[in-house]
């Protein structure tokens, strides 16, 4: 099904997707209540808005506590180059890694940002030894590690 253009969406719309966005796990009844629908109504609306692609998923936001206590390093990837057969081979290689938890194809002077959180009972030096430096393409990465988060959605 098409997604519908943002410009389509009536206040409804925007305001159960700005809900959603903070508590996914909100009841129906809590949402219309919330935004001035029925239950039933409210459902039939999330139900418009998954099938047109504009909510893809549900997940739950772990406590630091449940994901080991980690710290996050953010790592700045330089590829020797941008022919597609690379930019092809690093991504593929990416998605498989379970160390990266997030990656962005990047403008400016790298290439992506990837978004390695590191758990309490293990070391930033074999996340760096065993996945990062063995991933194809790469010519330079440069770890930022986080000192705190200040916001998170």
């Amino acid at each position: 099904m098409p997604i519908r253009k943002i410009s389509i969406l009536d206040a409804i719309d925007r305001k159960i997707l700005d809900l959603l966005a903070r508590d996914s796990a909100m009841t129906g009844a809590r949402l219309g209540e919330r935004v001035g629908l029925s239950p039933s109504a409210a459902h039939r609306r999330v139900k418009l808005l998954e099938a047109d692609g504009l909510i893809v998923g549900y997940r739950a936001r772990l406590s630091e506590a449940a994901r080991g206590d980690p710290s996050i390093v953010f790592v700045s990837v330089t590829l020797k180059d941008q022919s597609q057969e690379t930019l092809a081979r690093f991504e593929e290689a990416i998605a498989r890694s379970a160390d990266i938890a997030e990656a962005h194809l990047m403008s400016g002077e790298s290439d992506y940002l990837l978004k390695v959180p590191v758990r309490a009972d293990d070391r930033f030096e074999r996340v760096h030894r065993d996945t990062l430096s063995r991933l194809p393409g790469v010519q330079r990465l440069i770890s930022h590690f986080s000192i705190r988060a200040i916001v998170e959605s």
